[in-house]
């Protein structure tokens, strides 16, 4: 999909580009899968395997995907990218026209374990639900990963294994005559009273070999590194600061702060401090029998370290600004689509729920998803989307089955390619 064109001219532009295009371009060839690996028709998958987040890094080069096991695995490419390319040519690497990016296991961790909260009475799973690269230092990779309560922060880092090649004794040599005396405690002399003291001291290993004269040079062992292996070290752990589910986490262009959301509240993290979060955002009401809509995703601007924007469940996006105030009760800006006069229904509100929203990288456009569309939108305006891409339409006779087996109530995810040229998102197959 191309968001740059509107609903009426992307086919047929779509159509001159793709001709051309196709010749050059290898074919992909898509498959569903849950989990790695290879599987043969109606063989059973596990439910711990069954992946649950992926994430790319700004680059590219580095993929991590998390699983319902709370396992992270991540991944580096192989393919090799021309250093010396102009700014031109490495952005039109995002969508490759020989070849297609390839990735290679790199290593994997085990990132959450299964815990129990005992003053809810709550079963606390591992599964993975959000995964967030944070900027590297000193050729260590750092990422963020979330369950439903419990954030970890994560460093990625080759360690060299050492070991002792030469040893630093040598007791093969001989001295003078080919023979080597013992230390030995052995003596003739009688026993000493309580107090008293030998001549030599006797402490000495009876075991080590010594020349006559002792050894001529002292040679120190050599250290040499064998294999370098990759180790995953948490540094810290983000806990205790939600009622509620995590649905997000995000990642601040000044790389010191986070934030993380749950259906009432937005929480500002920094890096370096776990013991404490400021909350930023509350839409928890006095009464809760008041509440009539809950976030359910936020994004920090890839930009403005002040700006962030949060969805909610009656299909808003609302953008504030931190620097108004502690508690961002007022937003800066809001995009809303409004219904059109009697088009309203029982299902209304249910599809519009927004799901997830993404930040171009430009951070001039916001990518919003909700069950039925794909919705673009400028920052400049907040009157209405620049385009909207009709994903689930041919459902929408069938929302009673939907709604009856709790299909309508399925989230899906979306992004923006680096070029900002083209989106993806979810679907049924």
């Amino acid at each position: 999909m191309n968001p740059r064109d509107s609903d009426d001219d992307r086919p047929g532009a779509a159509a001159g580009s793709s001709s051309a295009a196709t010749e050059q371009q290898q074919s992909l060839e898509w498959r569903f899968a849950q989990v790695f690996g290879e599987r043969a028709a109606g063989e059973d998958v596990q439910e711990v395997d069954i992946i649950s987040a992926i994430e790319f890094d700004k680059s590219g080069d580095h993929l991590a995907t998390g699983d319902r096991g709370g396992r992270v695995v991540l991944f580096e490419r192989t393919d090799v990218r021309d250093e010396h390319a102009n700014r031109r040519e490495l952005e039109r690497q995002d969508v490759p026209i020989t070849r297609h990016p390839e990735f290679r296991y790199k290593t994997e961790f085990q990132s959450h374990e299964p815990e129990f909260d005992y003053l809810k009475s709550l079963e606390i799973e591992e599964k993975i639900n959000k995964i967030k690269w944070c900027q590297t230092a000193n050729n260590a990779l750092f990422l963020l990963s979330t369950n439903d309560k419990t954030i970890k922060y994560w460093k990625v880092q080759e360690k060299k294994v050492k070991q002792v090649s030469v040893m630093a004794l040598d007791t093969s040599r001989t001295v003078g005559d080919g023979t080597t005396s013992r230390a030995s405690t052995s003596t003739s002399e009688p026993p000493l009273p309580n107090g008293g003291c030998s001549k030599k001291s006797d402490s000495l290993n009876s075991d080590l070999l010594f020349p006559p004269g002792g050894y001529p040079s002292l040679r120190l062992p050599v250290v040499t590194s064998q294999d370098v292996n990759l180790v995953a070290r948490c540094r810290r752990v983000y806990a205790h600061a939600h009622d509620y589910h995590i649905n997000s986490i995000s990642n601040n262009s000044d790389g010191e702060t986070f934030i993380s959301a749950d259906d009432l509240r937005i929480n500002l993290w920094n890096l370096e401090i776990n013991s404490q979060s400021f909350n930023i955002v509350d839409v928890k009401p006095t009464n809760m029998e008041d509440l009539t809509e809950v976030i359910t995703c936020a994004e920090f601007h890839p930009t403005h370290c002040n700006t962030l924007a949060y969805s909610s469940s009656k299909g808003s996006i609302r953008l504030i600004d931190l620097r108004q105030s502690a508690l961002c009760d007022n937003h800066s800006k809001i995009f809303e689509e409004h219904e059109a006069p009697g088009a309203r229904s029982f299902f209304t509100e249910i599809i519009a729920s927004i799901s997830d929203v993404k930040f171009s990288r430009d951070g001039r456009y916001l990518l919003s998803r909700d069950y039925m569309t794909l919705k673009l939108w400028d920052l400049n305006m907040d009157s209405g989307p620049v385009s909207t891409f009709q994903v689930h339409e041919h459902l929408r006779p069938r929302l009673c089955d939907l709604y009856e087996n709790d299909s309508i109530f399925d989230k899906f995810e979306c992004c923006l390619s680096g070029d900002g040229l083209h989106v993806a998102t979810g679907s049924y197959g």
